[in-house]
C-alpha cells in the first residue's frame, strides 16, 4: 500500500512519501513515490503516486517524453496548474485504459496522484488526480492533501496544520503523520522522501532521504512518543483521583466538546 501527503502553507509546499510497493506478502520492494520536474526559474512541479506501479511509471514516462518529443501539452507549454492537472488526468486515464485492453484478468489499472507546483508569476497549488481524470484540491481550512493509508496519520494534520504554519513545522508535522501511519499499518514503510519547497523559489527545493535507521526520524519518532507519553500524564484527573470521590455516588456524565 502507500501513504502521500502534501501541504500547501503560506512559506511553500510540503511533500511526503513512503517507498514500499506491496504485491503480496512475499512480494515487497521498494520504489519512490516522488517525481520531481523542474525548470529553474519557471516552474516547479512534483507528483505523489498511489496504486498500480505499471500505471504510474507509464504515467511518468509519458510526462517526461512529452517534454523531450515537444508533443502539446506538456508540462512545459502548460500555462496553469489547473490546466497541468488536465493534462496529467488525460493521460492517467488513456494509460489505464491502454493496459486494460492488453491484460485479460481482472488487474486494477488504477493510480491517483498528488500534483503540486508552482508556475511562475502564480501561487503554489496544488491538486488530488483520481482514477477517472477528475480532481480536487485542498480545502481553506485543511490545506493538505493525502491519497493511500490516510486514517492514521490524519489527526495530527488536522490539529497542526494551518496556512500560517512554518514550512519547517509543517515538514516535522508530515514526518509524524508518516510515521503514525508506518507505525500502525505494515504496508506502509521506508525509505520516506521529504521535500520542502519555498514558495517563489522555483526551484528543487530541499529534498530529504530517511532510510529505516536513520538517526533524525528515529529521534524524531522517539520524541514524539514521549510528548504523547507527557500530555496523557498531563491530562486532567477524574474526580475520585483527586477528592477521594465516593465510588457509592452517582456517576457524572461527561461530555467532549466536537472538534476535540
Amino acid at each position: 500500500m502507500t501513504y502521500c501527503l502534501a501541504i500547501n502553507i503560506n512559506e511553500g509546499l510540503v511533500l511526503c512519501s513512503d517507498s514500499r510497493t506491496n504485491a503480496g506478502t512475499d512480494n515487497v520492494s521498494v520504489y519512490s513515490k516522488m517525481h520531481s520536474f523542474v525548470w529553474p526559474g519557471e516552474r516547479f512541479f512534483v507528483l505523489l503516486s498511489a496504486g498500480n506501479l505499471a500505471t504510474t511509471q507509464a504515467v511518468i514516462k509519458k510526462l517526461n517524453g512529452d517534454v523531450a518529443a515537444a508533443l502539446l501539452p506538456n508540462l512545459l507549454s502548460v500555462n496553469s496548474m489547473q490546466e497541468a492537472a488536465d493534462y496529467l488526468g488525460m493521460i492517467s486515464t488513456q494509460v489505464q485504459k491502454l493496459h486494460s485492453t492488453r491484460d485479460t484478468g481482472t488487474t486494477n489499472f488504477e493510480a491517483t496522484f498528488v500534483f503540486a507546483g508552482q508556475i511562475a508569476g502564480q501561487a503554489p497549488e496544488m491538486f488530488m488526480v483520481y482514477p477517472q481524470g477528475n480532481y480536487i484540491h485542498e480545502s481553506a481550512e485543511h490545506p493538505f492533501l493525502q491519497i493511500g493509508e490516510i486514517k492514521y496519520g490524519k489527526p495530527i494534520l488536522d490539529r497542526v496544520i494551518k496556512r500560517e504554519v512554518s514550512l519547517e513545522r509543517a515538514a516535522r508535522c508530515a514526518l509524524v503523520s508518516m510515521n503514525s501511519t508506518i507505525r500502525s499499518n505494515v504496508t506502509v514503510g521506508p525509505p520516506v522522501e521529504l521535500l520542502l519547497y519555498q514558495r517563489d523559489s522555483l526551484n528543487a527545493g530541499r529534498r530529504i532521504y530517511f532510510s529505516e535507521d536513520d538517526p533524525f526520524a528515529r529521534q524524531l519518532s522517539e520524541r514524539w512518543n514521549e510528548g504523547l507519553m507527557q500530555a496523557l500524564q498531563g491530562l486532567p484527573r477524574f474526580e475520585w483521583e483527586v477528592d477521594n470521590f465516593d465510588a457509592g455516588e452517582e456517576k457524572r456524565v461527561i461530555s467532549f466538546p466536537s472538534g476535540s
